[in-house]
């Protein structure tokens, strides 16, 4: 840690030299145009509706602050206002008469006061609002909405790794006519977008009986021309030696397949396996048109029940949001020391 933080603030000579204030002005700059988005989306799925609809809208969620009066039950808005003396004075707004805002004493409130009600200032508090995350958790069948997800994103990647790992190695150790066309073709198929083959697919879905089911989700996209590309430029740079030693012990092409070429491929999988699981878990597009009953949406589907004909829950909404991110940024934490590394030696750019 003490040797990350050196090297992450070492400069030029002992001094401050103009170059490092220039590098760190702009790093800091880059961080905050990344990072954000994601920040603001995190503190505004703790604000309550009434927060997000604020304007202009603030960066941390704070809430007006509340009392009761006596012999109330009803909860008032706490406002500031210049008094009769000028002073100001905090007090509940109880009601508003057009322009006028009549305040009144929390603790007496026969003292009543009568403001013009623009010149009321709301009392605000810094409240964080987990209703956002635990009444969806009570109301909203997320346990099966997860499950469906996660089901969908760990069985397509590993398909995807598995038969594009095949596929690559077919193309980068098998020597046979015809080898650079169909890398080719395969590469071709990368400027095919998903709008163009989506009525094929689901034609073919219907007639297979995967409509509505899980597996018409995750079959169509196991094998990606981008994973394959992938595997084959990373696999192009194994020594053929090794390959050409195994087969003169005999060994299966399976073998070679499964215990030389995959072990020496994990940084390349690792990326793939990363960029699957993001393809799986944000896909919406063909979900949407695959499944048609809710107990087999994704979160992403389930997420669009949120917004309805005439409002959007955005306080739900962004809290769900927040929770489907999770489990990608796990999945980068724990891969991301393979990325680098792997696409580095895979000629993706």
């Amino acid at each position: 840690m003490n040797k990350a933080l050196a090297f992450a603030l070492r400069r030029r000579g002992r001094g401050w030299h103009w170059t490092d204030v220039l590098t760190y002005a702009y790093l800091s700059f880059g961080v905050l145009l990344m990072f954000g988005p994601v920040l603001w989306l995190a503190l505004s799925s703790f604000k309550t509706p009434a927060a997000l609809a604020e304007f202009p809208p603030t960066l941390l969620p704070w809430a007006p602050q509340t009392v009761t009066l006596p012999g109330d039950t009803a909860r008032y808005p706490l406002v500031t206002a210049k008094g009769a003396d000028g002073a100001t004075v905090t007090m509940a707004l109880k009601r508003r008469i057009g322009l006028v805002a009549i305040l009144v004493d929390p603790k007496d409130p026969s003292k009543a006061l009568h403001v013009p009600a623009d010149s009321t200032r709301p009392v605000r508090r810094l409240r964080l609002a987990f209703e956002n995350y635990v009444d969806p958790l009570k109301s909203f069948d997320f346990p099966r909405y997860l499950w469906n997800s996660v089901f969908v994103t760990l069985v397509a990647t590993l398909i995807t790794l598995l038969i594009n790992s095949m596929a690559a190695y077919a193309l980068a150790i098998y020597e046979f006519k015809g080898r650079g066309l169909v890398t080719l073709l395969v590469m071709a198929s990368l400027m095919a977008p998903i709008t163009i083959i989506l009525v094929p697919a689901y034609l073919v879905v219907n007639e297979l009986g995967l409509v509505n089911s899980l597996w018409g989700v995750i079959l169509p996209g196991a094998a990606t021309p981008t994973g394959v590309f992938l595997l084959r430029q990373y696999m192009l740079t194994m020594p053929r030696d090794l390959v050409e030693a195994a087969r003169m012990d005999l060994a299966s092409e399976w073998r070679i397949y499964w215990r030389i070429v995959m072990p020496l491929s994990a940084p390349a999988l690792a990326v793939l396996a990363i960029f699957s699981v993001m393809w799986r878990w944000n896909d919406f597009l063909w979900p949407l048109v695959t499944l048609t009953t809710s107990d087999h949406f994704t979160l992403q589907l389930a997420l669009n029940s949120f917004q309805g004909e005439l409002q959007v829950r955005w306080n739900y909404l962004l809290a769900m949001t927040v929770v489907t991110l999770l489990p990608v940024a796990i999945v980068f934490a724990f891969l991301q020391r393979f990325i680098a590394s792997g696409i580095a030696t895979t000629g993706m750019k």
